[in-house]
């Protein structure tokens, strides 16, 4: 097992793009010689991103149920599960996306205790083009209140925080963006990326691999609000087979989400996203919704045939039973009688009040800082 291990995490609101950017970062890494391991996490099992970051053909840890700072002992597990199975030289842990706090209970204890094995990475946090111009205009970008303030602390306590989805703006868009988030957040370093053009990706791997200065700032956290904004999301898991005779995935797909897009507009839902994977052999089709229909997107493609493997991911604020009954009544819908649905593993819930095992009042300076 290798001595010492970079260990990048990186943070940001459910829906700013995080698996996509972590996919084509490790292949970047990849590429330069770098065995690199990932740690996912959620409230509960069943995760699209994993099934999605085990495409990239490295060591994956799961740490579901809870968020990393509920579960300090499990993230420190399974992030030397992952350094010992890949003899890592780069892991990337990606938190909650509605989990703050990570300076406090993360950072300044891993720094603490830890130091000797893992060299960490400046806190990066991304966040979505358009809800954060909107959060910076004194909006909530279409979240609940509580879930806005969870998206703004994100932000204040980043190292560096990562302005995603680059190529939905102008350059004279972006520049202004980026000005505004400057002025707003003045000690915290600025980045536009995009998953889709690689933009400035390299440019933030190596400020990752070449600084140390890792959770800078401690912020204030009402922990009523915050476990406010975490429960007014309805969260659901769930995994499954499909089977049919010579389907079409690629249009069951296409309208499964284009049916739910148009549930959740004519209700008015406020979504931290929806995420969907659907595995066919070797092949795969992917889909997201972040907020209105607008937001959809879909990408990959699949060959007609008799069974699909089916994993979805929703984070939208409705109660879990009625999230439960939309994700299946959509479902039953689009399948009609030309498609079997077995599921294999389904959890709906509410998460619970966020109780860190750690939370340290100042930040922890090592001896070199």
């Amino acid at each position: 097992m290798k001595d010492t291990t970079r260990l990048i995490i990186v943070g940001g609101f459910l829906g700013a793009g995080k698996t996509t950017l972590l996919f084509n970062a490790t292949q970047r890494l990849m590429e330069e010689g770098k065995r690199v391991g990932l740690v996912t996490n959620d409230q509960a099992s069943e995760l699209v991103d994993t099934s999605f970051l085990l495409r990239t053909k490295v060591d994956v840890a799961e740490v579901s149920g809870s968020c990393f700072c509920c579960n300090y002992q499990g993230f420190i597990d399974s992030v030397y599960q992952v350094k010992h199975d890949a003899t890592a030289d780069v892991i990337i842990a990606e938190p909650v996306g509605s989990c703050t706090d990570l300076s406090a209970t993360l950072m300044q204890p891993l720094k603490e205790n830890y130091s000797k094995d893992l060299l960490l990475s400046p806190l990066s946090v991304l966040a979505d083009p358009v809800r954060l111009s909107d959060i910076l205009n004194g909006g909530t970008a279409g979240l609940h209140p509580s879930a806005a303030y969870i998206f703004k602390k994100q932000l204040e306590e980043s190292d560096i925080i990562l302005i995603s989805k680059a190529d939905l703006l102008n350059k004279k868009e972006m520049n202004k963006l980026k000005q505004k988030v400057e002025a707003a957040y003045p000690f915290t370093t600025v980045l536009a990326v995009s998953s889709k053009t690689g933009e400035s990706l390299q440019e933030w791997l190596k400020l990752l691999e070449t600084n140390t200065k890792a959770g800078q700032r401690i912020v204030e956290i009402d922990y009523n609000t915050y476990a406010e904004g975490e429960a007014v999301l309805g969260w659901l898991n769930g995994s499954a087979t499909l089977q049919g005779k010579q389907v079409d995935w690629n249009k069951f797909i296409n309208d499964f989400l284009k049916r739910l897009a148009a549930k959740i507009d004519e209700k008015q839902i406020g979504v931290g996203h929806i995420k969907i994977l659907l595995e066919n052999d070797q092949n795969y089709i992917s889909g997201n919704i972040t907020g209105s229909s607008k937001t959809l997107s879909i990408r990959g493609e699949v060959a007609k045939s008799n069974s699909a493997q089916l994993t979805i991911n929703a984070r939208v604020e409705i109660a879990p039973e009625k999230l439960d009954r939309l994700i299946k009544e959509t479902l039953e819908v689009v399948s009609r009688t030309e498609i079997e649905t077995t599921i294999k593993a389904w959890k709906y819930l509410s998460p619970g009040y966020p109780k860190p095992t750690h939370r340290y009042k100042n930040v922890f300076c090592l001896g070199k800082e």
